[in-house]
């Protein structure tokens, strides 16, 4: 059967005081929204449908940037979890199928526990997620039998029996669209929030004689974020995770404590991470690698066996193939760069494409920028960069040819030329001994 997923995320989150939606907060360098989107699409649902209220304008930038194909519906009045599912329903017209409403705060609920609700679906006419925590405070209680969720009691109107029951409520609920829509008709909101909440539908079903079931999934799963100490403890929970993920796929980390990954970090089999090494969005890496110490990657395509670091910096835009090595203190942004290429140590390289087999010397700039426009260098195959060589882009530098140290490259190199452009050196006759004495006697002067 098919499903249909709604994302509640119009929330204004007070508790975390920004000025920015709650649910665009980032976690592995993504906004947890992203984290819940990913999720649900992962099921292959027949909608996607993201509720929107406060700081919407943020949110459907970031959805229009992601290309992500999610609906999206505005909740002009904040009137409860209910008055936001209702809304969500409406994009659903005579949708038949199941309807999983998920929040956009509580990005950890995994793509296991979603198949897992949509095979209750299937048993059940409604089912509500719940996990066991020691530390229930503030959360709703299932009340339940071996079976059958009997009913959710809030935190406030629980009573002694009730408050020591250890199964919460997630907020996640699901069952027939048609049916839940039913069900948000019937809703009021003779509450102390004067809210329609969305768990009233399983006491309305209840009223109906219909099933409701309910899932357990784990405490970590179910974390809701509403403070920015809430955010850090997720934040620390997805590196734990993505840590223990990296290591069962074969990655080796020296220190997994200090790496810090995104979401979207991608990294081939035996590839060795050395310690403080940070992956930020975008960066896809090979087999046999080895990423060293204290280098930041984002937005790059490494290949097979390329060995990168310690202290490299590797920009948005860098494709490396097989074998490349990138040393310490090397930037490189926006750089195609082939196979086997050696770019060592101390150099910066943007706005490049270089042939393989090619060794860049220590101290190379390719002088990209003029202040205006950002000009492109072209390096070819088995050249020789001198330390200290200036590229003054754009430029062109032929197969096999090779730069002095210290040159200053304006016009293009042919193939096979060797080309040196610098000063002259001249030495004058004890000219070091004679300008640190007028050097001396000024200072002498000047403290007198």
């Amino acid at each position: 059967m098919d499903t249909a997923v709604v994302i509640l995320a119009a929330g204004k989150g007070t508790r975390m005081r920004s000025n920015r939606p709650k649910v665009m907060h980032e976690i592995g360098n993504f906004p947890m929204l992203s984290h819940c989107i990913k999720t649900a699409q992962q099921i292959k649902p027949w909608k996607v449908i993201t509720v929107l209220g406060h700081g919407r304008t943020e949110i459907m930038q970031f959805l229009q940037d992601s290309k992500k194909s999610i609906e999206f519906v505005i909740q002009e009045e904040q009137l409860g979890t209910g008055h936001a599912v209702k809304i969500a329903t409406k994009q659903l017209s005579n949708f038949d199928g199941n309807l999983i409403v998920m929040f956009g705060d509580t990005p950890f609920i995994s793509y296991e526990t979603l198949i897992k609700i949509k095979a209750k679906c299937e048993q059940t006419d409604l089912v509500v997620l719940g996990f066991r925590t020691e530390e229930s405070a503030g959360y709703g209680r299932l009340v339940t039998n071996s079976s059958e969720l009997l009913k959710i009691v809030e935190h406030n109107d629980a009573n002694d029996d009730e408050l020591a029951i250890n199964l919460c409520n997630s907020g996640v609920i699901a069952g027939n669209s048609l049916l839940i829509s039913e069900l948000l008709e019937d809703l009021d909101r003779n509450n102390t929030n004067n809210e329609f909440y969305l768990t009233d539908c399983v006491h309305l079903a209840k009223l109906r004689g219909l099933n409701c079931g309910f899932l357990v999934c784990e405490h970590d799963e179910a974390l809701g974020i509403n403070s920015r100490d809430q955010l850090s403890q997720a934040e620390k929970n997805f590196q734990t995770t993505a840590r223990t993920q990296a290591l069962e796929n074969g990655v080796h980390l020296v220190a997994p404590e200090t790496v810090f990954f995104s979401m979207d970090t991608k990294l081939g089999r035996d590839t060795v991470v050395e310690p403080n090494v940070i992956f930020g969005k975008g960066v896809t890496i090979g087999s046999k690698c080895i990423i060293k110490a204290f280098s930041y990657l984002e937005g790059c395509q490494i290949s097979n066996e390329c060995s990168i670091g310690p202290y490299a910096r590797l920009r948005p835009g860098v494709d490396l193939s097989d074998g490349v090595k990138i040393g310490n203190f090397v930037e490189i942004k926006n750089s195609k760069v082939a196979e086997h290429t050696k770019i060592n140590h101390l150099s910066y390289v943007g706005d490049a494409r270089i042939g393989k087999n090619t060794n860049i010397g220590a101290g190379t700039v390719t002088c990209n920028y003029d202040g205006v426009t950002k000009h492109r260098t072209v390096i070819g195959e088995d050249v020789f960069i001198g330390s200290n060589t200036m590229l003054i882009a754009p430029v062109t530098v032929g197969n096999n040819s090779m730069t002095g140290s210290g040159s200053v490259i304006t016009k293009d190199i042919p193939a096979d030329d060797l080309a040196i452009s610098r000063s002259k050196q001249k030495n004058n006759n004890n000219g070091a001994k004679k300008l640190r004495e007028i050097l001396r006697n000024k200072k002498n002067n000047e403290t007198h």
